[in-house]
């Protein structure tokens, strides 16, 4: 090829690049992208971000003119990434991510406390202290929208670290790189048994009891499953064979009054499940008693994280009256 035809392609290639850098992808498209290749469906994709199935369709083709790459691969049957649309779905994500920091940034300076909080709690914290939360909310904060999500720790996890949730509320330590603990309180664990069980009612429990005890647990993926788990090999306890177990601590309650075993229970959780039976009683250790911590836990860096703070110095002073220590 001559130079000068060289020349003319070396041209022509630089005047693409230069219209191409000229484009700029828009907001739509990138959420239009970022949904597709989280379903990898059309009409999930679009029902997920409230966008018509042709609308989205247009504004990843759009996108994928403007990149100058193809991102998808698309089947009668199903949607796939290409190998570019892996790589830029990251991107993508984490370009809306800082979007939406920006606006919550936004949010904190005009007015702190409005706007939506999207909190994610653990079922074995959530119907305990969520009365004296929503109260504190309701009283101090009456512009907060606040939005519960009720899941295990392993979910609410992800979903902060996806940004789907703003604030956790849940059993501490965590030990998960990018998210800061905002300690509240520390509560025993006391033993519920049957009327006719040789340690019921009884004070100065030993922990070495647990070593014999039927010890009714939660299913897997509860966090109090795995800290009576702890406190069993605390107690000597080898292993903790379990031949029955619950989804929710009401129903494992219920198992004990009916026999089948005890179980532990946090002492914030005492009252509203012993409270339907009267087939139960409560022992209590010897101290130092088994404890858990309850936390609020938010993105290390938030925008919001003096608000957050506030909060939970508030819900501090809102717990005083339940049985736990203020952390």
């Amino acid at each position: 090829m001559e130079i000068a035809t060289l020349c003319s392609v070396d041209r022509r290639w630089l005047s693409v690049r230069a219209i191409n850098r000229g484009k700029q992808p828009s907001l739509a498209q990138l959420r239009a992208f970022a949904a597709v290749a989280e379903h990898l469906h059309f009409r999930d994709a679009a029902a997920a971000i409230g966008m018509s199935q042709p609308a989205l369709s247009g504004a990843v083709s759009a996108l994928e003119e403007t990149l100058g790459v193809t991102l998808l691969e698309r089947t009668t049957r199903k949607v796939l990434l290409s190998s570019a649309g892996e790589r830029l779905a990251v991107r993508a994500r984490a370009v809306l991510d800082e979007v939406e920091a920006l606006m919550e940034e936004a949010d904190a300076v005009r007015a702190p406390f409005t706007g939506a909080l999207r909190l994610g709690v653990i079922p074995t914290v959530a119907p305990y202290l969520l009365p004296t939360l929503i109260g504190l909310v309701h009283e101090k904060y009456p512009d907060l929208d606040l939005q519960v999500h009720e899941e295990q720790t392993s979910s609410l996890i992800e979903g902060l670290g996806a940004g789907r949730l703003d604030l956790l509320l849940l059993a501490v330590p965590l030990g998960v790189p990018g998210v800061t603990e905002l300690p509240l309180f520390d509560e025993d664990f006391v033993l519920v048994t049957p009327l006719d069980h040789w340690l019921g009612g009884r004070e100065g429990i030993p922990r070495e009891a647990l070593k014999e005890l039927n010890l009714l647990l939660l299913d897997e993926g509860h966090c109090l499953r795995d800290q009576a788990l702890d406190i069993c090999r605390e107690a000597g306890r080898a292993d903790a064979p379990v031949t029955t177990t619950a989804a929710g601590l009401s129903t494992l309650v219920q198992l004990v009054a009916g026999g089948l075993g005890v179980t532990l229970l946090p002492r914030t959780a005492v009252r509203v499940e012993t409270s339907r039976s009267n087939q139960l009683l409560t022992g209590f250790f010897a101290d130092p008693a088994p404890t858990r911590r309850i936390a609020l836990a938010m993105r290390t860096g938030a925008a919001r994280a003096a608000e957050y703070e506030e909060l939970a110095a508030a819900l501090r002073e809102a717990v005083r009256p339940l049985p736990v220590r203020v952390v």
